[in-house]
């Protein structure tokens, strides 16, 4: 009987195992395969593993419930199944089959789960480990009692599976599970190091064998995506150009793309340049080994892993520290902590709208149809340009784009067509007609304080009913509350109605909001993004609706 009951609890553990174990290496994936990261989020989101450590002390239960009873009266063990025993692994079966239903595989997600040859080899050694602890459980089924018989000491077999080791070792496979993904991560790094590092070094060959290819890298705590983009634009009415696609701006992503996408004919190759710490700016660069480097910002951006804006700062440089004396940097003049640092670079190449910019944007005009400006170069040649981009913050990529094209020898007036024809990037300031009075503008990725007052302006010049819709601003460390309490304030100016992305997360917008005087009765605080969405609805008014998205927190939040 003993070992039906227990095949029927493995067995249960063991899909909950599965599912528990792939939601916790998608989030593994989502915080870049990097345990520090992932440890953080861990800690940040406890709440989500107590009912796990919940069934563990249950489980506990089973000790003092071991059916192995003494009868001291006969001088013996007998082995019998508790009643309690039963009724504790039945409660821990059913919540054993919650945790799989919970997991269960076909939740969409906005970022879904990869099953890279990195993560196919993390879960060999992830099951290893499972087999390895239940092989344990097992170990333990069977076990001999020593006990005294008046002076004889007698020796007793008892029969398989009547305790409770193996239920409780079993079931410990699963509530470690948590525990067990980011281990496998650790077992499995020297391996990864060394497949990395192939990958990595191929790369470099690749690159040493294009000696005439340009290499730009563009870094910044927000806009790199888009001059990336605008750069690639204008770069292309001219060069054969490779620039790293979507966010792929990580030393693989980098890696990817040289050993994929790179070919011969290729003469200028953008490469977006992305970090979280220290040190991994310069890593990125090691790879890409870039001729010229665009700085695009500086900003309270991943606070939390950088731990200071100093950090931010020193980190964003390294390009710059890295570019040789024969290549160019572009620095945002208009960014106040670039500006104080482009001192220690004299050699640097400056653009924005701040009076002393090398390159500088003047006479901004901006609408909902899109925004003009002027361009003036160091020797005095002006030009003016229009584009879709919406905003006044729009020129300082496109001022950067139009520095760095121009010097590689395209006139300015070649320039202004490509300007012209440049959309909007997926996710920034997107404009979205849905038809039905209804227009969207996302601006959903990865939101910033800067970012966010810029779409709030942008917001500003349509004649229209302005709705905001945002779960706020992460990873700002110890100025998240302070940053999302100015947002809300900023919000209460720009819109007619608020609707906040999730309870907890937004209580710092709400409270801005509040504090500066808005109606309450337009503001409404939703669980989720599909709730939020159908609570624009409710949004009353005569004119036609237009929707800022700013923001969508990734799966892991």
């Amino acid at each position: 009987m003993s070992i039906i009951i227990w095949c029927i609890y493995t067995a249960i553990t063991l899909v909950a195992v599965v599912f528990l174990g792939l939601r916790e290496f998608h989030m593994l994936q989502l915080n870049g395969y990097k345990t520090p990261e992932h440890s953080w989020w861990m800690k940040k989101n406890f709440k989500r593993y107590i009912p796990l450590c919940i069934l563990l002390v249950l489980q506990l239960v089973l000790i003092y419930t071991d059916p192995v009873i003494w009868r001291p009266e006969k001088h013996v063990f007998i082995p019998l199944l508790h009643t309690l025993t039963l009724i504790t692994l039945g409660i821990l079966s059913l919540c054993n089959i919650g945790i799989a239903l919970k997991n269960k595989p076909g939740k969409k997600f906005k970022k879904p789960f990869k099953y890279t040859p990195r993560v196919k080899r993390m879960l060999v050694t992830f099951f290893v480990l499972i087999a390895l602890i239940m092989g344990l459980g097992l170990l333990t089924s069977e076990f001999s009692y020593v006990y005294e018989v008046g002076d004889d000491v007698r020796h007793r077999e008892l029969p398989f599976l009547t305790n409770t080791a193996p239920f409780m070792i079993t079931g410990a496979a699963l509530y470690l599970t948590p525990i067990l993904v980011p281990l496998s991560n650790l077992i499995n790094k020297p391996i990864e190091t060394c497949i990395n590092n192939w990958y990595i070094n191929d790369a470099k060959k690749k690159l040493k064998s294009m000696p005439d290819l340009h290499k730009v890298g563009i870094t910044g705590s927000y806009g790199k995506t888009s001059m990336k983009f605008y750069l690639s634009e204008l770069l292309s009415s001219q060069y054969e150009t490779l620039k790293t696609p979507e966010s792929f701006n990580t030393p693989m992503g980098v890696t990817i793309t040289i050993r994929r996408d790179l070919r011969p004919t290729h003469q200028y190759f953008v490469c977006e340049m992305g970090a979280r710490r220290v040190g991994e700016i310069k890593e990125l660069c090691q790879i890409a080994d870039p001729h010229d480097g665009i700085i695009t910002s500086v900003g309270p951006q991943h606070l939390e892993t950088f731990g200071s804006i100093e950090n931010v700062a020193k980190t964003k440089f390294e390009l710059a520290d890295y570019i040789s004396a024969l290549g160019k940097v572009y620095l945002n003049y208009d960014n106040e902590i670039i500006r104080e640092k482009s001192a220690d670079y004299p050699k640097a190449i400056t653009y924005g709208v701040t009076e002393g910019s090398d390159y500088r944007g003047s006479d901004v005009t901006v609408s909902d149809r899109g925004t003009e400006f002027t361009v003036t170069t160091p020797e005095g040649e002006s030009c003016r340009f229009s584009t879709k981009l919406l905003g006044e913050h729009s020129v300082q990529n496109l001022l950067g784009a139009i520095a760095y094209a121009h010097g590689t020898g395209i006139p300015l007036e070649k320039l202004v067509l490509p300007v012209r024809r440049i959309a909007a990037v997926p996710h920034r300031l997107q404009l979205l007609e849905k038809g039905n009075g209804l227009t969207f503008i996302d601006d959903a990725y990865n939101s910033n304080p800067s970012g966010a007052k810029a779409a709030l302006a942008v917001l500003e010049l349509f004649d229209a009913c302005r709705i905001l819709v945002t779960p706020g601003m992460v990873e700002l460390g110890a100025k998240q509350e302070e940053l999302n309490f100015e947002f809300g304030r900023q919000a209460a100016k720009a819109c007619d109605y608020i609707i906040l992305v999730g309870k907890e997360q937004t209580k710092p917008i709400y409270n801005g909001i509040k504090d500066a005087g808005f109606d309450m009765e337009k503001v409404f605080v939703e669980d989720g993004l599909n709730e939020a969405l159908a609570k624009i609805s409710a949004c009353h008014s005569d004119k036609k609706k237009i929707v800022l998205l700013e923001n969508d927190l990734p799966d892991n939040y």
